[in-house]
C-alpha cells in the first residue's frame, strides 16, 4: 500500500541591481561607469521547502470492530497465530483491503501468510489468522499492526510441544530439548479425541464441565481441576480421577485428555502456557482449523490460498 506525497516548494530569486551615475560625458574619450554591486551583497536565505506528510488511507470499516487474541507484553509459545476475529463477518471483496491494512514484523525475521479460517462459532469473514511457514523460533518479538489504531507487541518464550499417543497411551513432552513421557487416557471409542495439531488456548485451575452443551447423551457435569483448554468445541487436557487407574492402559474418556491428580496434571498445567502445541496421532478425525487454533493442520500451499491478496 502507499501513498502519494505533494511537496510545496516557494522558489524566490532575487536579483540586486545598483547603477549610480557618478559622471557625465564632458570630455572626449573620458567616459563615466557605473558601479555594479557585488552579487552576495545583502544574501537572502532561501525559505526552507515545507513538506506535506502523508496522510495514510482510512482503516476498513472492519477493522473498527476487531479483536486481537494476543495481549499486549505478552509471552506465548511457540505455535500460537494471530487471530483476529471481527463484530461482522467481512464480506469477500473487501477482505483484500483488510488485509493490506495488517502487518507483522518479527525479530528474527520470519515467513508468514494470513489466511481467512472459518471459525466454528462464526460466519464465513469473521476471522482471519497469521501464522509462520513453521512454529515460532524462540526468543523471537513480533509487532503486529492493525490499522492505524491497534498494536500489539508479544515474544515468544520456550518450545514445548506436547504429542499425545491415543493407541499407546502416552504423552511425550519435549520442552527445550527435554524428553519426559506422561501415561493418559484418550476418548474412549466412538468419543475419540481429535486427531491432529492443537495450540493451548487457555488454561484455568477448575472448569465446570456439562456434557450436555457439546451434545454428548452419556451425560456427566461437574468440576475438573488443571484444565487447559484445546478447542473451542470443549477440548481439555485435564486432571481426571479415571485416570489414575487407566492412564497408560486404555481410553475411557468423553473426548478429552486425562491426567492422573498424583501431580501428574498440576505439573503439566504449571509448565504449559498459551501458544503450545498439542498433537494428538493414532486417532480418527482431524480438528478443524477453526476449532480453537488448528491452523496448523493446514499445509502451506494451501494456508497462502486462503489469503485475499
Amino acid at each position: 500500500m502507499t501513498a502519494g506525497v505533494m511537496t510545496k516548494r516557494a522558489k524566490r530569486t532575487v536579483g540586486v541591481w545598483g547603477a549610480a551615475v557618478v559622471g557625465a560625458l564632458v570630455l572626449v574619450g573620458c567616459s563615466a561607469q557605473a558601479d555594479e554591486a557585488p552579487a552576495d551583497a545583502n544574501p537572502r536565505k532561501p525559505k526552507p521547502s515545507a513538506t506535506a506528510r502523508p496522510t495514510p488511507p482510512p482503516d476498513p470499516a472492519a477493522l473498527k470492530g476487531v479483536h486481537v487474541n494476543v495481549a499486549e507484553g505478552q509471552t506465548v509459545g511457540v505455535g500460537m497465530p494471530i487471530s483476529l476475529t471481527f463484530d461482522h463477518p467481512v464480506p469477500a471483496a473487501e477482505r483484500a483491503a483488510v488485509e493490506r491494512r495488517l502487518r507483522v514484523t518479527a525479530d528474527p525475521g520470519t515467513t508468514g501468510s494470513w489466511s481467512w479460517v472459518k471459525d466454528r462459532n462464526l460466519y464465513d469473514g469473521g476471522r482471519v489468522d497469521y501464522r509462520p511457514r513453521e512454529p515460532w523460533k524462540p526468543g523471537t518479538r513480533v509487532t503486529v499492526h492493525v490499522g492505524s489504531q491497534t498494536v500489539r507487541h508479544f515474544s515468544v518464550g520456550r518450545s514445548l510441544v506436547a504429542t499425545v499417543d491415543v493407541r499407546t497411551h502416552t504423552m511425550t513432552v519435549v520442552k527445550d530439548g527435554t524428553t519426559r513421557r506422561v501415561p493418559i487416557t484418550a476418548g474412549r471409542p466412538g468419543l475419540d479425541t481429535w486427531n491432529g495439531t492443537m495450540v493451548v488456548m487457555d488454561k484455568q485451575q477448575k472448569v465446570l464441565m456439562d456434557s450436555r452443551t457439546v451434545n454428548i447423551s452419556d451425560s456427566y457435569r461437574g468440576w475438573y481441576r488443571y484444565a487447559v483448554h484445546l478447542t473451542t468445541s470443549g477440548t481439555y487436557l485435564h486432571e481426571n480421577p479415571n485416570a489414575n487407574i487407566y492412564a497408560g492402559r486404555g481410553n475411557v474418556t468423553h473426548g478429552c485428555v486425562g491426567l492422573a491428580t498424583d501431580g501428574t496434571a498440576r505439573r503439566f498445567y504449571e509448565e504449559v502456557i498459551p501458544g503450545d502445541i498439542v498433537k494428538v496421532v493414532g486417532s480418527k478425525e482431524t480438528v478443524a482449523p477453526g476449532n480453537g487454533y488448528g491452523d496448523w493442520n493446514v499445509d502451506w500451499s494451501r494456508w497462502q490460498a486462503g489469503s485475499a491478496l
